[in-house]
């Protein structure tokens, strides 16, 4: 037997090479003899880590999981709101061409490096110390998103619980909402008395729930509402308690999480194509417009929707893998979760743009795109709109319909909650979990009270764009460079090899090292020479808030080149450029986590370097060797 042969059994889990073996007394090295090579193997990363990484009770909740962190609040309202913004059906082209050529390879890229280090994010980039701040800024956006999705979660509850009343509070019209209320219930469908107007489902939202003013100028943020609060404190009370059993829990959690809302999402879409007008609203979202396809802002709606869409480029899909068996044939759950992912957008798409059609019908408005008024609010009033349609047990339909938001908010916070609550439990590992869980839930609720505020949909727009959208865009370019480039899409496509024994074909290779970074960091470059100061509701903040959300924004950031500093100096060199190269290398114990794999990717490692010589210049072998 080859010694190809030999350390291909032992990285799949079977035998060692054949020669002699020995360990080094009082230490954790082994020495293997082969063919008259001497090779030592350094297997200090695992000593460093005396138990077991947890692992997925069985293969198929790591597919659950990722499906219901992918499938969340950001298909429901964040993609179709995207859509209505960038023209209906001219959104959707650049959408699937987009997840294509960088959601689904980048989704891979992430899957397959969390699998192969068996490390969270963080102690993942072993691989390019140097770009170790690219997660600790994914880390920092994470539990960002994480505070304000439990904000989302916090208002569905608050619906949730209103869905219980005798009549839905959204169907009827206050005498303080003045004369231009349109009332939604099935009652009032038949009235065409008011030409034009604003629904009660609208007013409920921002009158009486969120006390919303018109600017923060005069009357700023206000005080927390205490019925929010209380929705607050039982959206971290549900979150940490699945935190804090741990990953084998909320594996089995996942089959419930990911397959029920669906079940509400069919019965929603059929309720929503029998409503009057319907269809215009569909055919507006599904028809193309060829020529916003030259649009550049379309396209950078795309792919930042994509990031949230599919969670890449957060760190959570490189923690959620890193909890896989070693040898688990990922590239089919990648292919399932990005269509599913995609398909559900457009689903919900479909319901939303049939309610606003309907909508549209009801209020005499003939341009589908100013129906309502956009932001997270969009699931608050054109899904309430169509619940109130039913003649018969819209109370049920409701409860229903707001449980399943609060599933989809659970699955997607609790994987963004695990990734930050990881990364402090890889760093101080003899913290029981269970406190990590608790004392994460705390910061998060106390964090979120500024979001329960009457300005508190101010604010979350704010965060979302400093601190999720406009960071995520420069992370996963500097990601993708660290890999594809420092690393080598070439050491990839090895590492691949030796853990699946499977090729990687030219598609994912040129996606990850030209076309996923290029087209970003010309969306990127867009981004920066459009840039208008932020708005909500056409609204502008005031001037301390637009220096808080750069603040936000370069407390990211920032975290690339002061990690890259702190890691150079760390290095043993003597001159800086000797530095920076030791830098830029993997760390000596990257590798499998585990000793017999670890001992086996050192052989292939050696192999590869002895036997496969350079094909052309760099830049092409790197690509194509």
């Amino acid at each position: 037997m080859d010694d190809a042969a030999e350390y291909t059994k032992l990285g799949r889990g079977m035998e060692e090479p054949q020669g002699s073996r020995s360990e080094q007394p009082g230490s954790s090295t082994v020495v293997y003899t082969t063919e008259g090579d001497e090779l030592t193997i350094n297997c200090e990363v695992e000593s460093q880590s005396s138990g077991q990484r947890d692992q997925w009770s069985k293969g198929v909740e790591f597919l659950f999981s990722c499906i219901a962190l992918s499938v969340g609040l950001g298909n429901v309202w964040r993609f179709p709101f995207i859509a209505l913004e960038n023209g209906g059906g001219a959104f959707l082209i650049p959408y699937v061409i987009v997840l294509l050529l960088i959601g689904r390879p980048v989704y891979y890229l992430e899957v397959i490096i969390g699998q192969f280090s068996s490390r969270g994010c963080i102690k993942a980039f072993d691989m390019v110390p140097i770009m170790k701040g690219v997660a600790y800024g994914q880390v920092y956006s994470t539990a960002l998103a994480t505070t304000y999705y439990a904000c989302i979660m916090a208002l569905t509850i608050r619906y949730l619980v209103a869905s219980f009343s005798e009549v839905l509070p959204w169907t009827y019209c206050l005498v303080e909402w003045g004369s231009g209320c349109v009332a939604t219930g099935a009652t009032a469908a038949n009235d065409t008395s008011i030409v034009q107007g604003i629904s009660s489902a609208e007013l409920f939202f921002t009158q009486t729930v969120l006390r919303e003013p018109e600017t923060l100028d005069d009357t700023g943020l206000g005080t927390p509402s205490w019925d929010l609060v209380l929705c607050l404190f039982a959206t971290w009370v549900i979150i940490g308690t699945v935190l804090s059993k741990g990953i084998r829990s909320s594996g089995k959690a996942s089959y419930f999480l990911a397959l029920f809302p669906y079940v509400i999402m069919i019965i929603l879409l059929i309720r929503a194509v029998t409503l009057p007008g319907a269809w215009q609203g569909i055919v507006y979202f599904l028809k193309p417009q060829w020529s916003q396809l030259l649009n550049p802002h379309v396209w950078y709606a795309a792919i930042t929707q994509m990031f949230f869409s599919l969670a890449i480029c957060f760190g959570t899909l490189i923690m959620y893998a890193s909890f896989n068996d070693f040898n688990k044939n990922v590239h089919k759950d990648v292919i399932i979760i990005t269509t599913i992912d995609s398909l559900t957008s457009i689903l919900a798409g479909c319901i939303i743009f049939g309610i606003l059609g309907n909508l549209a019908h009801e209020t005499n408005t003939t341009d589908i795109s100013q129906v309502v008024k956009g932001g997270a609010g969009l699931a608050f009033i054109s899904y309430p709109e169509a619940i109130a349609k039913f003649k018969y047990l819209p109370q049920l339909f409701a409860v229903l319909f707001f449980f399943m938001l609060l599933i989809l908010g659970i699955g997607s916070n609790i994987g963004m909650a695990t990734a930050v609550v990881n990364v402090v439990k890889d760093r101080f590992n003899h913290l029981p979990h269970w406190l990590l869980a608790v004392g994460a839930s705390i910061i998060g609720f106390l964090c979120g009270l500024v979001y329960m505020t009457p300005g508190g949909q101010f604010v979350l727009n704010l965060v979302d764009f400093y601190g999720c959208t406009f960071i995520a865009l420069v992370l996963a370019i500097a990601e993708l460079l660290a890999v594809s480039w420092v690393y080598g899409v070439k050491r990839i496509c090895s590492d691949i090899e030796f853990m699946l024994n499977i090729k990687t074909s030219f598609y994912w290779r040129i996606c990850w090292a030209i076309v996923a970074p290029g087209l970003m960091f010309l969306v990127l470059v867009y981004m920066l020479l459009s840039y208008e100061p932020l708005t909500y509701r056409g609204v502008q903040y005031p001037p301390e808030y637009y220096m808080a959300g750069w603040i936000i924004w370069g407390l990211g950031v920032l975290q690339l080149p002061f990690w890259a500093l702190v890691t150079i100096f760390q290095q043993p060199g003597k001159t800086f450029g000797s530095k920076l190269r030791m830098a830029m290398q993997p760390t000596p114990n990257w590798g499998p986590l585990q000793t017999q794999k670890y001992e086996a990717y050192i052989l292939h490692r050696k192999r590869e370097v002895d036997f496969k010589s350079q094909r052309g210049g760099y830049l092409f072998d790197n690509i194509f060797g």
